[in-house]
């Protein structure tokens, strides 16, 4: 069996006490909030599973097509943007705009995202024409 590679950076943020309280109880604490995390963004790597990490011959068989196909068309305007594979790495100004789309929205290149309304119930930037189906999609409770 492989071995995960060693975890490398140490994230601390602060939380009431009875969090921490709560969290220290816990077998383990990191496990637990790495799967929140990824809970929360809704978002599980389709490749490793939300674990962080895949077997070599995924990554060496994937990687040469991740490559290949980094561009992707504006759902507006057409135009052909490049995806990025990491949003840490992102301008502070061009995070909202992705993140709406890694999260499931409508991809729009950043002069037509700012050019659309945000939805009044969840902020994303969505063409008037396909609201209709971003509220069936997303608003469904």
């Amino acid at each position: 069996m492989a071995r995960k590679p060693p975890k490398t950076q140490i994230v601390a943020f602060k939380v009431e006490e009875e969090l921490a309280d709560f969290l220290n109880k816990l077998q383990n604490k990191s496990a637990f909030i790495r799967k929140a995390i990824i809970a929360q963004l809704g978002m599980a790597c389709p490749l490793c599973q939300g674990t962080g990490t895949v077997p070599r011959g995924l990554h060496e068989h994937y990687s040469p097509i991740l490559a290949k196909h980094h561009l992707r068309k504006c759902d507006r305007c057409h135009r052909r943007e490049p995806i990025p594979r990491n949003v840490v790495d992102l301008p502070e100004e061009d995070r909202p705009r992705l993140e709406q789309f890694l999260r499931g929205g409508p991809f729009y290149c950043r002069e037509c995202y700012e050019s659309l309304p945000p939805c009044d119930d969840c902020g994303w930037h969505v063409h008037p024409e396909v609201i209709a189906d971003h509220f069936r999609k997303v608003h469904r409770d």
